[in-house]
C-alpha cells in the first residue's frame, strides 16, 4: 500500500504535494519522494524515512520549483526501504518519472527482457520496470506508449506519469489499486485517497479499472484502452478536510475511537423507521431471500472478526448457516458456492486487494455478493450486486476502530433486516432487539467513561510480554478483536483463545504474573467462562475481567474488572471491543509507539 498525489496548475507543485502526502502517510512511510517537471526536465528528490525527512531536504518543497509533479509514500513489497528504492522511479533516458502503488506480478521476466535491451537497473523495485518500459515501448502518441505498456505488465497498478515530451500535462492511469482525480479551478489533481485534495477540491472523478487520465491545467480527459473519452459524474465529497484532522487529539486513533457514538448513530439510525429496519440500496427480496441456503462472510483483519461475531447471531436470527472466512483463504480453496449463497463482503477502504479478489471469484460462481464498505465508489461498492455503507467518516489512524464497529452494526442491521423479511423470530424479538440495536451509540458514549481506569491498568501492566484474551461466543469473537488491536499498535505478542480451549494446550502458557483479559458478557454462559478464570487464577495469572453491569460477584474471583451497560448479549461485542480498543492505545503509548502507523503496516492492503 502506497500513497500518490499529483498536481497540475498555476502555483508551485512540492509544496502541494508534501501537503497531500502528510494526509497519505497513513498509507505508507518508509520512504517518499516527489518529482518536478519543469522546462522539459524532471528533477527528483526521494529519501528513506517518514515525510518530514523529505520535508526537511526540499525545504518544505521551496527547492524544487515547477508547477507539474507527481509524490508518493511508500510502503515497501520489492526491495527494502532505502533512497533508491524510493519513488518516483525514473526512466534511463530521463524522458520518464512515475510513481506506482500496487505489485507488478511479471516484473521479474520483463526485467531480464530489459536487462538484455540495454537498460541498467539502480532499485530492487518492480516498480522501475515500468519507467524502462514506457521508454522502451515509447511512441509519438503517449496514450499509444501507455496502453502499450498496460498491455504488457500484469498485477496491479495506480501509476502518475511525467514525461518531458509533455511538458504542459501529466498522466495517470488506474487497474485495482484506488485512484481518484480531483477537479479543481484552473488546477487539478490525482491522489491515491481523498483526504489527500480535500483542502483543494470537494469535486471528484472515481477511476474505473484500466482508465487513463490525461491532465492539464484546464482539463481533465479520461480514456478507456481504445482511446475512447469516457465521461463520469462527478462525486462530490460530503465531508470536509477538518473531519480529516487529529482535532486536538493527539492521535487519529484516540480521535476515532471518541467519534464511535457519532458513527454509529449515522450508520444505525437512518436506517430504523417506523419500528422496522429499512435498507434502501439493499434489494434482496423475500423471494430471493428464501432461495439463500448458505451466507458465507468474507474479509481480512478486523473486517474478518466482525465476519467471526456475525456468524453467531446471524445464525440465531435468521436460522441460515453462516460462515466467516479470511478473505486470503477463501480465494483459493475452491469454496462450494451457488446461486444459493449469499457473500457478504466487508471492508473499509473498498479495495483490499485479497477481498477484491474473493468477490470476483463469488460472482464467478454464480453467488449474490452483499458488501459492506466505508468508501463511495470503491471498486468492491462498484463490483456488488448490493452495498451498505457504514458512514463512519474518514478514518485516518492504520489500526481501525470506528470502521470496525461500523462495520459491526452495518452487520446487526442485515441479520435483522433478514430475519424481519423471512419472518425467522418473534415480531416482539425483532423489536427487542431494534430497540437495542437504537441504543448502541449511547452505551459506547457510557464506555467510554472508563478511559481513565484503563489507563491506570495499562500502567500496571505496559511493560508485558504476552497477554492472553478468553472468552465464549461472541464475546470470544470480540476478543480476537481486542487482541488485534494490543498487537498491532503496542507489539506485545498477544492471543484470543475460546475459554473451553483453555485445557487443550493453551494453559501451559499461562506462568505467574501473565495478564489475562477475560471477557464475561454472556450472562448465560456465566459459570462456565468463571471456571475458566479460576483455571488461569490458579496458575498465577493477572485478570482483567469485562462484564455487565450488575455482575458483582465476579470481582471476588479476578484483580481488575470493567463494568459495561447491559445489552443484548448478540451486541455485547460493540460495547466490550471499546475498552479494549483504549486498552490497546494505553498500552501503545506508555510504550513510546508510534501508534497513527505502526510499524511495517499500512492503512488498506491493496496488495497481496
Amino acid at each position: 500500500m502506497c500513497g500518490i498525489v499529483g498536481y497540475i496548475g498555476p502555483k508551485e507543485a512540492a509544496p502541494i504535494l508534501l501537503s497531500g502526502l502528510s494526509k497519505l502517510e497513513y498509507r505508507g512511510y518508509d520512504s517518499s519522494g516527489i518529482a518536478i517537471l519543469s522546462q522539459e526536465k524532471i528533477a527528483m528528490e526521494k529519501i528513506k524515512g517518514r515525510l518530514a525527512v523529505l520535508e526537511e531536504k526540499t525545504a518544505n518543497g521551496t527547492l524544487l520549483k515547477g508547477q507539474i509533479g507527481i509524490g508518493h509514500t511508500r510502503w515497501a513489497t520489492h526491495g527494502a526501504p532505502s533512497d533508491v528504492n524510493s519513488h518516483p522511479h525514473m526512466s534511463q533516458s530521463g524522458k520518464f518519472a512515475i510513481v506506482h502503488n500496487g505489485i507488478i506480478e511479471n516484473y521479474l521476466p520483463l526485467k531480464e527482457e530489459l536487462i538484455s535491451k540495454g537498460y541498467i537497473f539502480k532499485s530492487q523495485t518492480d516498480t522501475e520496470v515500468i519507467a524502462h518500459l514506457l521508454d522502451d515501448c515509447k511512441t509519438d502518441d503517449m496514450l499509444n506508449t501507455i496502453i502499450r505498456v498496460m498491455d504488457r505488465i500484469n498485477g496491479s497498478f495506480a501509476l502518475g506519469i511525467l514525461c518531458t515530451d509533455e511538458p504542459d500535462c501529466f498522466y495517470a492511469v488506474r487497474k485495482d489499486s484506488p485512484l481518484i482525480v480531483g477537479i479543481g479551478v484552473g488546477e487539478n489533481f490525482i491522489a491515491s485517497d481523498i483526504p489527500a485534495i480535500l483542502e483543494y477540491t470537494k469535486n471528484t472523478y472515481l477511476l474505473e479499472n484500466n482508465e487513463i487520465v490525461k491532465l492539464t491545467t484546464d482539463n481533465v480527459t479520461i480514456y478507456n484502452t481504445n482511446k475512447e473519452i469516457v465521461h463520469k459524474d462527478v462525486y462530490k465529497v460530503n465531508w470536509d478536510a477538518k473531519a480529516a484532522e487529529k482535532d486536538g487529539y493527539p492521535h487519529f486513533m484516540l480521535k476515532e475511537i471518541m467519534e464511535q457514538p457519532r458513527a454509529l448513530a449515522d450508520t444505525i439510525n437512518p436506517r430504523i423507521r417506523d419500528g422496522k429496519i429499512v435498507l434502501d440500496d439493499i434489494k434482496l427480496t423475500k423471494e430471493e431471500l428464501l432461495d439463500i441456503n448458505k451466507i458465507h462472510i468474507v474479509a481480512c483483519g478486523s473486517a474478518y472478526h466482525v465476519g467471526v461475531v456475525a456468524k453467531y447471531f446471524l445464525e440465531e436470527f435468521t436460522h441460515i448457516p453462516t460462515e466467516a472466512e479470511v478473505a486470503s483463504e477463501f480465494r483459493y480453496r475452491n469454496p462450494i458456492i451457488d446461486q444459493h449463497t449469499l457473500v457478504i463482503i466487508i471492508s473499509q477502504s473498498g479495495e483490499t486487494a485479497d477481498t477484491l479478489a474473493a468477490l470476483r471469484e463469488a460472482k464467478k460462481l454464480g453467488a449474490r455478493v452483499l458488501s459492506i464498505v466505508n468508501v463511495v465508489g470503491s471498486s468492491i461498492a462498484r463490483e456488488s450486486t448490493d452495498v451498505l455503507y457504514t458512514w463512519a467518516g474518514p478514518e485516518i489512524a492504520v489500526a481501525t476502530t470506528k470502521a470496525y464497529s461500523t462495520q459491526l452494526s452495518a452487520m446487526y442491521l442485515i441479520g435483522i433486516y433478514i430475519a424481519q423479511t423471512l419472518k425467522t423470530i418473534s415480531e416482539d424479538k425483532i423489536q427487542n432487539l431494534i430497540s437495542a440495536l437504537s441504543s448502541i451509540p449511547d452505551c459506547i458514549k457510557k464506555v467510554l467513561d472508563v478511559h481513565g481506569q484503563v489507563k491506570e491498568i495499562a500502567k500496571n501492566h505496559y511493560t508485558a510480554n504476552d497477554v492472553f484474551f478468553l472468552g465464549r461466543g461472541i464475546a470470544y469473537a470480540a476478543g480476537l478483536e481486542g487482541s488485534l488491536k494490543l498487537k498491532e499498535i503496542s507489539y506485545i505478542h498477544s492471543e484470543a483463545y475460546p475459554a473451553g480451549e483453555l485445557k487443550h494446550g493453551t494453559i501451559s502458557l499461562i506462568e505467574e504474573g501473565t495478564l489475562v483479559v477475560a471477557l464475561a458478557t454472556n450472562e448465560k454462559l456465566m459459570e462456565k467462562t468463571l471456571s475458566n478464570m479460576k483455571e488461569v487464577k490458579s496458575r498465577g495469572a493477572v485478570i482483567l475481567a469485562l462484564t455487565y453491569e450488575g455482575n458483582t460477584e465476579i470481582a471476588k474471583e479476578v484483580d481488575y474488572v470493567i463494568y459495561l451497560p447491559k445489552t443484548s448479549r448478540f451486541f455485547s461485542a460493540s460495547t466490550a471491543v471499546v475498552p479494549l480498543q483504549l486498552f490497546g492505545y494505553e498500552m501503545a503509548l506508555l510504550r513510546g509507539c508510534d501508534i497513527d502507523k505502526p510499524r511495517n503496516l499500512a492503512k488498506s492492503v491493496t496488495v497481496e
